[in-house]
């Protein structure tokens, strides 16, 4: 069985706490760099979206294109005969 020295276990403490502070001050000096790239990526896909939904498209031979009239009915103006109801107390 083995055991762990001292300097080994303090050795490996300061080596996590080293990566630890390492990647934060990469992801302060980075993660606004990569959030502008992010952000500017999906705008471009937005924009890109947008524009094709923009554009008029053009029929072509093999769409179906179906021009249906709609059928108003003419109103019956002789619905029935008016009935005045009054109040009883």
């Amino acid at each position: 069985m083995q055991e762990a020295s001292l300097p080994g276990v303090l050795k490996v403490i300061l080596i996590i706490l080293l990566i630890y502070y390492g990647l934060k001050v990469l992801t302060r000096i980075f993660g606004p760099l990569l959030l502008r790239y992010v952000t500017k990526k999906a705008g471009e896909k937005f924009q890109q979206q947008f524009s094709q939904y923009q554009q008029p498209q053009q029929p072509t031979d093999e769409d179906v294109i179906i021009n249906k009239k709609t059928k108003q009915k003419p109103s019956n103006k002789n619905v029935g005969e008016y009935i005045d109801y009054e109040e009883i107390d």
